[in-house]
């Protein structure tokens, strides 16, 4: 098996190597003169090419007022082109040596060129020899390297010039209302935005500056003319190449702007329909002020993305493949990466259509309870009235039970309710009153509807009572502290009346009741209960 391996790289090395053995360029002064491809007269190509060098050296080294390059046309059974340097021969053309099945028909036009290459390059080589050409270069070279330097200069200066005038026409950038008004762009924003602007210009004029020095440099001296030439065709090739892609790459911007303006008018009288319904100012079928809003935001979505697809094939770049492969490997890393994305816009969607929350709402989520803030896509943010602030992922809100205190009852309203157990011997009639009453003190606490406590459990060795009430827009604005005035005002009644509130899990009733005796409830440099605010 490995003898085979060997064998096959054996012979792709062998066809490799045989192939470049079939073509070999003539390079004279960095210039290409031609191409050879043929054998002839059991010379390989490279052999050739060796052999014109070689016949080539020798013409130049007669000493002669001007060379001359000669043509000539040779007919017969197999036609051919000679070239001859000062009556020197020095390669013959024949059709083999041209690509394509019209190679005959193009030979002497093929001559005719490799001529002209010919004659260039042997003129610089004679002027490689001269040393006022080289003196000459020299000269202007140095000429060339002042202008380009003095230039870059003048470019440098006048960047910072016009920066300095921008930053005095923005005024203070630290002023919040300095910048463009038309952009409505702070100073400090609009500073840096001019300054990459600024950078970005200046790099483009002085790759233009050093490149028509570099090619100005290398065409005075013959070696490395034709490396000027390559240099500055380069540029100028880029540049007509960026221009002709502009240019063919307009009627496809303004399809996919006209697009893209249809989609704006579109989202703009679907946003203010909506908006006046979640205004109330009407409603439609199966919408209402609460889902308004989200289904503003995926009317938008969709008819954004609706607008990317149909714009999409006329972007600029949509038919290459290097823009086909970006795309893919996006929606790769979309659909890799955003499944809990996708499972949070999911759940925020649905707890807005299920109505289950509203903004100022009082809720009980899970172990978290208070007055929901926000409710987004992606997050439901509660108050808890204990100075926090609690995000939770609606994932997680979808899949517990929510209490809501705010939904049964009136606007601005919501629920109290607070439980106490309370031994078998105390009657419940009285617990029911002491109850009753501490409710009727606390500030807020609605009287219509009146508060009513329920019996919620006969355990084993106490009675659980639980108050139930409603707070009003008087109430304290947390409900965390209407809860605490609540819970102030039943230890106040029940010590009032000597009725301990503890759970008597006991093995025999204690000799006095365990209640806080009337007497000073607070010390005096405390200062009373204050008041609710």
């Amino acid at each position: 098996m490995r003898a085979w391996c060997w064998m096959l790289l054996w012979t792709l090395c062998t066809l490799a190597s045989t192939a470049q053995a079939q073509e070999a360029e003539l390079v004279v002064n960095q210039r290409k003169v031609v191409s050879l491809r043929a054998t002839l007269k059991g010379e390989t190509p490279q052999e050739r090419v060796q052999a014109a060098e070689a016949a080539l050296a020798a013409a130049l080294a007669v000493p002669v007022p001007v060379d001359r390059v000669e043509r000539q046309a040779l007919a017969g059974e197999t036609p051919a082109v000679r070239l001859r340097v000062n009556d020197v021969v020095v390669l013959h053309l024949v059709p083999e040596d041209l690509a394509g099945p019209q190679a005959g028909n193009l030979l002497d036009a093929a001559g005719t060129d490799a001529e002209r290459r010919l004659r260039v390059a042997v003129a610089e080589l004679r002027e490689a020899r001269d040393p006022r050409h080289w003196a000459r270069g020299l000269a202007v070279s140095v000429l060339a390297t002042v202008v380009a330097v003095v230039l870059l200069k003048a470019l440098a200066a006048l960047r910072r010039r016009l920066l300095r005038r921008a930053a005095r026409r923005l005024g203070d950038v630290s002023s919040p209302g300095t910048g463009l008004p038309w952009w409505r762009v702070p100073g400090e924003h609009a500073l840096a935005l001019l300054r990459g602007v600024a950078g970005l210009a200046s790099w483009v004029v002085a790759l233009v500056v050093l490149d028509l020095w570099a090619s100005t440099v290398l065409r005075q001296f013959a070696p490395t003319r034709a490396w000027g030439e390559r240099a500055s065709d380069w540029l100028l090739t880029q540049a007509l190449e960026l221009a002709r892609s502009a240019l063919s790459a307009v009627p496809g911007l303004l399809t996919a702007g006209l697009i893209f303006l249809v989609a704006q008018g579109v989202l703009r009288v679907a946003r203010g329909v909506l908006e006046r319904v979640e205004q109330g100012e009407f409603t439609l079928a199966g919408l209402d002020a609460d889902t308004a809003g989200p289904t503003r935001r995926l009317v938008g979505l969709v008819v954004w993305l609706f607008a990317l697809a149909m714009a999409y094939p006329y972007l600029p770049g949509a038919s290459t493949e290097a823009f086909k492969g970006v795309t893919v490997l996006a929606g790769l890393m979309v659909s890799l990466g955003a499944s809990g994305v996708v499972g949070q816009v999911m759940a925020g969607l649905s707890l807005m259509y299920s109505r289950a929350l509203r903004a100022g709402e009082y809720v009980r989520i899970g172990e978290v309870e208070g007055t929901v803030t926000h409710l987004g896509v992606f997050s439901t943010r509660l108050h808890t009235g204990l100075g926090e602030e609690v995000s939770l992922p609606n994932a997680v809100v979808f899949g517990q039970p929510i209490r809501n205190f705010s939904r049964l009852v009136e606007d601005g309203q919501f629920v109290l309710h607070t439980a106490v157990t309370i031994g078998y011997a105390t009657p419940w009639r009285q617990v029911h009153a002491m109850l009753l009453e501490a409710a009727r003190r606390t500030p807020g606490v609605l009287q219509a509807p009146a508060p009513y406590v329920v019996q919620t459990a006969l355990s084993d060795f106490y009675v659980e009572y639980r108050l139930c009430a409603q707070g009003s827009r008087a109430a304290p604005r947390l409900r965390a502290q209407a809860l605490s005035q609540l819970h102030a005002h039943i230890q106040d009644v029940f010590n009032e009346n000597g009725v301990q509130i503890m759970s008597p899990h006991y093995r025999s009733d204690p000799a006095s009741p365990q209640v806080v005796p009337a007497g000073p409830w607070f010390a005096p440099e405390a200062g009373p209960l204050p008041p609710p605010p």
